[in-house]
């Protein structure tokens, strides 16, 4: 009875609401499960998240938006280039590069 049509994780909405708790840890570890997760379904979330306050949490969205390769991430990426964070810098750097590839 498989229909063909693929469903989001079950997980995902938990991690995407980690990404909103008061806790950075807590997100930290949210954006790193969803970057796992290479789960389409998550990017607008971790867009939304590159403005967190937490330096640490801006970087793992920023790697976690480039594992994922999605082209959606790209000029919210872009934009943040110039994080106030030289390692967030690096992180998104690396990100857009890792967007390119997958566009081939």
């Amino acid at each position: 009875m498989a229909s063909g049509q693929e469903f989001p994780p079950p997980a995902l909405p938990r991690f995407l609401a980690g990404l909103a708790d008061p806790d950075p840890m807590r997100r930290y570890r949210a954006a790193e499960a969803l970057g796992r997760l290479r789960e389409p379904g998550a990017v607008e979330g971790l867009i939304r998240a590159l403005d967190d306050p937490d330096w640490r949490v801006r970087m793992k969205v920023a790697w976690a938006l480039g594992t994922i390769g999605d082209m959606r991430a790209y000029r919210p990426l872009e934009h943040h280039l110039q994080d106030p964070v030289d390692s967030v810098q690096e992180m998104i750097r690396e990100a857009l590069d890792r967007i390119r590839a997958e566009r081939g």
